[in-house]
């Protein structure tokens, strides 16, 4: 994919969905970095009924803590993987109580020391939460780096490299949701919908199959 294809991709993204958004569901940034350190390998919409029965209960830290493991799982006991997720946000929840007085910390470093939390998902919370253009590399803009040529790479890391490259600045801090609705909604992993793609032409993808009648 070429400068201007890429422009011209990013500007359609742009004008069909103007403020883009997370679809998890959160109402202050230690709500949306539970519920990022909970996705991990589950949907949005199964971790938003299981942070709905949450959040009511204990959307901060210390009230985390106070609710206490067991009943932390059975909380979001639907969710994959539910057991090592509790544990691990039980244990962010004691750090950011003893180091940053119950707040999450604007600084990937500080971030990335947090059980549970890795590189995507501190880039979603210093995305979404603090505003910085960040790319947070999950299967969706994996698979679109790739596909579409926009930004190659073997690695998530290595894709988010070119995407921080090739993107344009007045695209960044949006681009990350663009390309996860544009993963989930059209280009899908086993058969991408380019009949009904508004970008397909800017794109080096050549569909095999046919649009169906």
């Amino acid at each position: 994919m070429n400068k201007a294809n890429i422009e011209q991709f990013f500007s359609i993204l742009q004008a069909a969905n103007p403020t883009p958004t997370t679809e998890l569901a959160y109402t202050n940034v230690f709500e949306l970095l539970a519920a990022v350190l909970l996705s991990a390998q589950a949907t949005d919409v199964g971790v938003n009924k299981a942070t709905a029965r949450l959040f009511p209960r204990a959307n901060n830290p210390q009230a985390i803590l106070n609710l206490g493991l067991p009943a932390l799982e059975d909380a979001i006991k639907t969710i994959g993987l539910f057991r090592s997720k509790a544990r691990h946000l039980m244990q962010t929840c004691e750090i950011l109580v003893r180091d940053y007085d119950g707040q999450v910390p604007h600084d990937r470093t500080a971030l990335e020391s947090l059980p549970g939390v890795g590189r995507k998902t501190a880039n979603v919370v210093l995305n979404v939460a603090f505003g910085e253009p960040t790319m947070a590399v999950d299967t969706h803009l994996f698979r679109l780096g790739n596909r579409t040529g926009l930004a190659p790479g073997k690695t998530p890391f290595a894709v988010e490299m070119q995407l921080l490259k090739r993107i344009p600045p007045a695209y960044m801090v949006d681009a990350h949701h663009w390309l996860i609705l544009h993963g989930r909604y059209i280009c899908q992993a086993r058969t991408p919908r380019c009949w009904e793609c508004a970008v397909s032409h800017t794109c080096d993808f050549k569909p095999k199959t046919p649009a169906p009648r």
